[in-house]
């Protein structure tokens, strides 16, 4: 069967805003560069802004100057000449319809705060998008389990699920489909990638970023809503799935919502023992003095916002019962880490007056690396010291948002998170919301730039 040709219309709603000024236009450029961009490719921005073309593409060539800066200046001239700009209401009708309007189909990206979608959704059903189109939701889908289901049921009235793309750029990472590819297509890794060998698997997300200024959108979101919910329990997946029988959009996304189905569902005793919350204090990072969190400019102190949110899950299926994953994502950590670490369970037995560390295999994200920690003789007989097998990863081709911007105009659908599949994510943190919402888990403190609250 022949594909659908590249859709050449991209519409992005919110278009003025943190997203597209730091994502999306360097991955537009990045396409450009590739030659992967189809012919008469064109970009309109749409905002409340009462901006006009020339006003727009003056703001869009500084942004690709200041995030894209290392692609070649042909290159971003040429993004700068696709692109047009129309101020408007993105919950109004006509105004949707006007800002959409145009020959086949187009692919409208709503980067805008979560609260907005279900109005700018209704807008684009009435709109009567062309046949072919898709749209494109930014994180996170919905703001709890019920507002998903209900966004789920509305964008089912005006494209078919295939059209629809659950935006996670973790996907598009190349560090992260590494996991995935290491571990199918290395014989030596998954005859072991089990609980009878793997104990714990620590998904981590720490960031040296305090807020910067997104009190506006983190304060109503939080550390677990933020990356947990939706980026981590991603990765998880991936470590954690069935070899699919393809990487389609079908198979790949049938077996993610396999591991989040079988993930135990937390009871209270469950989020007490098994999760923690927390928030930075005043500190220091680097040579930058970082305010308390609930000093920071725009935060509400009544919100309770956690920017430390760490929980351990348990899988019910036969691959992986007795093994733990504990997924953390914290901001404002010095020297913070992002890596997927799957420890290794110790050897059974160790000769008589041996002594031995357990192996791990570590997945860096940012920066990408791929680490292996075995136990090595040193020069003295049984005396066992750590060594490090480590592999210098190659850039990826297109940045995250590049990859996931060319799956959205190609009509490939593998790295878009399903709707079954966002409300199940939402089910596995619901407990730990409603929880934390009612006060059963102390909310803990630690300096900014420390390593988190204390163990």
């Amino acid at each position: 069967m022949t594909p659908p040709p590249m859709i050449s219309r991209l519409v992005i709603f919110g278009a003025t805003g943190d997203l597209t000024a730091r994502f999306l236009l360097e991955g537009i450029a990045s396409l450009q560069a590739a030659g992967e961009l189809p012919d008469g490719f064109s970009l309109t921005g749409v905002s409340r802004e009462d901006w006009d073309d020339d006003r727009f593409r003056k703001w869009a060539a500084a942004q690709l100057d200041r995030f894209a800066g290392d692609q070649p200046e042909q290159v971003r001239q040429s993004v700068v000449a696709a692109v047009r700009y129309r101020a408007a209401d993105v919950t109004d009708p006509a105004a949707v319809a006007a800002a959409v309007a145009g020959d086949g189909p187009v692919a409208v990206y709503l980067a805008l705060p979560p609260a907005v979608f279900p109005a700018t959704v209704k807008a684009l059903r009435d709109a009567r998008l062309p046949e072919g189109s898709r749209i494109v939701l930014e994180k996170p889908f919905g703001e709890d389990l019920a507002s998903a289901v209900a966004l789920n049921l509305l964008l089912a009235e005006v494209l078919p699920e295939q059209a629809i793309f659950r935006v996670d750029h973790f996907l598009a990472m190349t560090t992260v489909q590494n996991i995935l590819s290491s571990r199918l297509a290395n014989r030596i890794l998954e005859s072991v990638w089990n609980s009878s060998h793997i104990d714990l698997v620590d998904i981590v997300w720490e960031e040296s970023l305090a807020l910067e200024g997104r009190a506006v959108y983190y304060d109503g979101v939080g550390a677990l809503k933020d990356m947990v919910q939706n980026h981590l329990l991603q990765v998880l997946c991936l470590v954690a799935m069935e070899p699919p029988v393809s990487l389609d959009e079908r198979d790949l996304r049938d077996r993610k919502v396999d591991v989040l189905r079988s993930i135990r569902p937390l009871t209270d005793d469950d989020v007490v023992r098994r999760s923690r919350r927390a928030r930075y204090l005043a500190g220091r990072i680097g040579d930058t003095d970082i305010p308390a969190y609930v000093d920071e400019p725009g935060v509400d102190q009544a919100r309770q916002t956690e920017t430390f949110a760490e929980v351990e899950l348990k899988l019910d299926n036969w691959r992986w019962s007795g093994t733990t994953f504990r997924i953390r994502a914290a901001k404002a950590i010095g020297g913070g880490r992002r890596e997927v670490a799957v420890h290794f369970r110790e050897v059974p037995q160790l000769p008589a007056a041996m002594h031995g560390e357990s192996n791990v295999l570590r997945f860096g994200l940012e920066p990408e690396s791929l680490h292996l920690e075995l136990t090595a003789v040193t020069d003295r007989l049984g005396v066992l010291s750590p060594l490090t097998l480590t592999t210098e990863l190659l850039p990826p081709s297109l940045p995250a948002y590049g990859q996931l911007l060319l799956n959205v105009l190609s009509h490939d659908a593998s790295l878009s998170i399903r709707g079954d599949e966002a409300e199940e994510s939402w089910r596995v943190v619901a407990p730990v919301l409603d929880a934390w919402a009612r006060d059963i888990v102390p909310m803990d403190s630690y300096p900014a730039g420390s390593q988190g609250p204390a163990n």
